[in-house]
């Protein structure tokens, strides 16, 4: 089940949002804490995660178990607490390796000709974020930075919280640790958490699923017919498509967890506005960005010993993380390289650089890496670099014509919605209204459900009959 979907919007959704409001009912009248709203949204959590693939929700939730022995055993004990820290590690680590890796490493020993059978293991949706997630939980207990969970069904709702479980953001379990306990809903939270899942949804529907139809024409077709303006149109659209795409869902959760009380960390800060590669990935993906930072780069010696080794072995990971293919740990070696150069060149003259030239050099750096990032096959991608570098027979044609006249409105929206539009229209309206800080809320609300309910509107219409939904995050 995904976000974008016309049953989750208007069955799934509902049908939680009643049984949550009667558990808080619950909860006020007969109980303390959030006892009633836990099981219930555990329970839709479940069944969220099992709607596509039953049997891997036991496999979830045999790790959960896991680590909640481990939590607890890291948390009672004194003289083994890095013994269970490493045994709790590396078990998340095997699981993963496991599902996600196996296939990947039979097929290198079998091209070296050592005879291993491929086990042919299907990737469980989400199991990537759910796992750092479980790492992040044993690390912070030993770390004493957060205290171990002592009732299962906690911990569960941590790991299994449908929101941002198959597509993150990677959500560290201090963030929620109090809340999962003991929360309420204002009415701002109400306002805010369901106008950032509108815009969730509109990214991906509006902008997301219609650029997917551009890429997908030019970068899945016939190699031998793509001209070079459409390499470029392809992978451009691609460039936009996963952001709205990626961003989309981690605004969806974002605001689902705003409703229900929780308060997860931004994951996108308009990476495309950035001026350089090490800016770009503080803006892009923040969750996992932080976490190699706290869990691998600091504890490897951060910027005190060996740095540029901890850089390529983060940049490794990061891409290794991403897929089990060659071209996932190409482009994160191709990342961990520009982060190192920068380090020497760019960021000790960015200020006498034009900011524009700096944009410039980012983005085309960005398309670049894409280009790498979305061919897992090396004869596709070597055919891509060559046709986009000039090396096909025709320029630019009528199809590559089409695209961009036919998607006009799509490019422009698309363009400028990576940009802060958000901020320069709130000082708009500041300036608009002199300062009044009750007529600035009202145009504001105004607005604000005029465009929820217009995006609401035109996603539906565009879901009805849509073929192509899936988020792309939910591969990795």
């Amino acid at each position: 089940m995904v976000f974008s979907d016309l049953f989750f919007l208007y069955v799934f959704l509902p049908a939680f949002a009643l049984l949550y409001i009667l558990g808080t009912w619950a909860d006020k009248r007969f109980f303390e804490n959030c006892t009633v709203r836990n099981v219930v949204l555990v329970a839709f959590s479940l069944i969220f995660y099992a709607w596509g693939e039953p049997v891997y929700v036991f496999l979830m939730l045999a790790t959960v178990a896991a680590n909640y022995v481990v939590g607890r055993f890291i948390d009672h004990q004194d003289k083994s607490r890095k013994t269970a820290l490493f045994i709790g590690v590396a078990f998340n680590i095997l699981v993963l390796g496991v599902f996600k890796y196996a296939d990947f490493f039979a097929h290198q020993l079998q091209g070296i000709g050592i005879p291993v059978p491929s086990p042919n293991i299907a990737l469980p949706i989400g199991i990537s974020f759910y796992i750092f997630q479980s790492i992040s939980y044993l690390v912070d207990v030993y770390r004493h930075e957060s205290p171990a969970q002592k009732r299962f069904i906690h911990l569960l709702l941590y790991i299994s919280m449908f929101p941002q479980l198959i597509a993150g953001p990677i959500v560290r379990y201090g963030t929620v640790a109090e809340k999962i306990q003991k929360r309420s809903v204002t009415t701002e939270d109400l306002s805010e958490g369901v106008y950032k899942f509108l815009r969730g949804l509109a990214k991906k529907v509006i902008l997301a699923n219609q650029l997917y139809e551009v890429s997908h024409q030019f970068l899945d077709g016939d190699m031998s017919s793509l001209t070079v303006s459409g390499a470029w149109i392809g992978i451009v659209a691609f460039t936009l498509q996963i952001y709205f795409d990626f961003s989309g869902y981690s605004d969806m959760a974002i605001g689902l967890g705003r409703c229900m009380g929780f308060r997860f960390n931004e994951n996108f800060d308009h990476p495309y506005c950035s001026r350089s590669i090490t800016e770009f990935w503080r803006r892009w993906h923040i969750s996992l960005g932080s976490f190699f930072r706290d869990y691998v780069y600091i504890p490897m010696g951060g910027n005190r010993r060996h740095q540029i080794i901890n850089i390529m072995v983060v940049w490794f990971l990061t891409g290794f993380w991403h897929g089990a293919s060659w071209n996932f740990i190409i482009w994160g070696l191709y990342y961990g390289f520009i982060v190192v150069v920068e380090k020497y060149t760019i960021k000790r003259i960015a200020d006498k650089i034009p900011a524009v030239l700096l944009h410039v050099y980012t983005i085309f750096l960005v398309v670049f890496g894409f280009g790498i990032f979305y061919f897992d096959n090396f004869g596709r991608m070597a055919d891509f670099l060559r046709i986009s570098w000039g090396g096909a027979s025709v320029v630019w044609d009528g199809v590559s014509e089409a695209a961009f006249s036919d998607h006009f409105w799509l490019w422009i929206a698309a363009i400028a919605l990576c940009m802060p539009l958000r901020n320069a229209a709130n000082q708009m309206i500041s300036i608009s209204t002199s300062g009044n800080t009750r007529r600035q809320a009202t145009i504001a609300l105004t607005i604000r459900s005029l465009l929820s309910a217009a995006i609401l509107i035109l996603s539906t219409a565009l879901l009805v009959g849509a073929t192509n939904n899936a988020f792309i995050y939910t591969r990795f």
